[in-house]
C-alpha cells in the first residue's frame, strides 16, 4: 500500500492548543504530543479528550524542552505530525493470508535512532517485508530524516504502531506466525532457523536489545555468528542479514 508525502514533511510539528485540536480533527496523523507539566484549563481538556479518544501517544515534559523546539506561543503543547499514515497489523495479516502470501513481518523493539530506522525500512522494503511493527513510545521519530534515509521506502511499506508490543507479538503468534528474536543469547545460528513459514523477526534497541518480557515469549532465539573484537553489529545491518536470509530460504524452497 503506497503512502504519500504530506505538506508537513518540512514542518513536522504544530504548536498551540487550538492548532493541535484542529490538526487532530482534520485527520492529520499525529505521531506524539509533548505537553507541559501541570497544564490545565477548559481548552486543554478538550484537546486531552481527543488525545484519549484517538489513542495518541503523549508525554508530559518541562516547558524548557518545548522551548528548545520552538520559542513561539506554543501554550505548552506541541504535536509532531507524521509524514506517513500508520496502519493496523490486525488488518494486514488476514489480507496476506487471503492473497495466498506467506507473511514476513519485522518487529522493532524501541529502535530509537532515526537513521537506523530509515536504513532498516529501506532494506525491509527491498526484501519484500510485508509490514514493520513499532511501539508508540520509545521508537525513532518518523520525520524527514527517516524518510530520506529510507530512500522513500517508508512511503511504500506499511508501518504499524502499537501501544503494547508484547500483545501484538502474541497476536502474530495466534495468527500462525513463528516469532524469532535476534539476540546474542540465541540457542541457534540464524541460518539454522526455518524462515520459509509465516514469520516475524524481532529486533531490539541499539542499547538494550529486546526487552526481557518480549524475549521470553518469542518462539525461537537466533544469533548471528561474530568473530571480531567488536561485540555487536549495528541493528540495521543485523536486521538486513536476517531479512535476506528469509528471502534466500524462501527462494530456495
Amino acid at each position: 500500500m503506497q503512502q504519500h508525502f504530506k505538506k508537513e514533511e518540512k514542518n513536522d510539528f504544530v504548536f498551540g492548543i487550538r492548532s493541535c485540536i484542529e490538526a487532530i480533527n482534520s485527520g492529520k496523523e499525529i505521531e506524539k504530543l509533548l505537553i507541559k507539566r501541570g497544564l490545565s484549563g477548559e481548552l486543554f481538556q478538550e484537546l486531552f479528550q481527543l488525545v484519549r479518544n484517538y489513542e495518541i501517544p503523549f508525554q508530559y515534559v518541562p516547558e524548557q524542552k518545548i522551548n528548545r523546539i520552538t520559542r513561539k506561543n506554543h501554550q505548552g503543547v506541541i504535536a509532531f505530525v507524521s509524514p506517513i499514515v500508520f496502519q493496523d497489523i490486525q488488518q494486514i495479516i488476514p489480507g496476506l493470508y487471503e492473497e495466498g502470501k506467506v507473511p514476513l513481518i519485522l518487529v522493532l523493539d524501541k529502535v530509537s535512532d532515526v537513521r537506523n530506522f530509515g536504513a532498516i525500512s529501506r532494506s525491509a522494503e527491498v526484501a519484500g517485508v510485508h509490514a514493520i511493527v513499532i511501539p508508540d513510545k520509545g521508537a525513532a521519530q518518523i520525520n524527514a530524516d527517516a524518510i530520506k534515509t529510507s530512500s522513500g521506502a517508508l512511503h511504500l511499506i506499511p508501518v504499524c504502531r502499537t501501544s503494547n508490543l508484547k500483545e501484538t507479538v502474541e497476536y502474530l503468534q495466534a495468527c500462525g506466525l513463528k516469532t524469532v528474536a535476534s539476540t546474542e543469547k540465541g540457542q541457534s545460528l540464524y541460518y539454522e532457523s526455518d524462515m520459509t513459514e509465516p514469520l516475524a523477526i524481532i529486533m531490539g534497541s541499539e542499547g538494550r536489545g529486546i526487552e526481557p518480557g518480549l524475549l521470553k515469549i518469542a518462539d525461537e532465539w537466533i544469533k548471528i555468528p561474530q568473530y571480531g573484537k567488536i561485540d555487536s553489529l549495528n541493528v540495521s545491518v543485523a536486521a538486513s542479514i536476517l531479512m535476506f536470509e528469509a528471502v534466500r530460504q524462501r527462494n530456495s524452497a
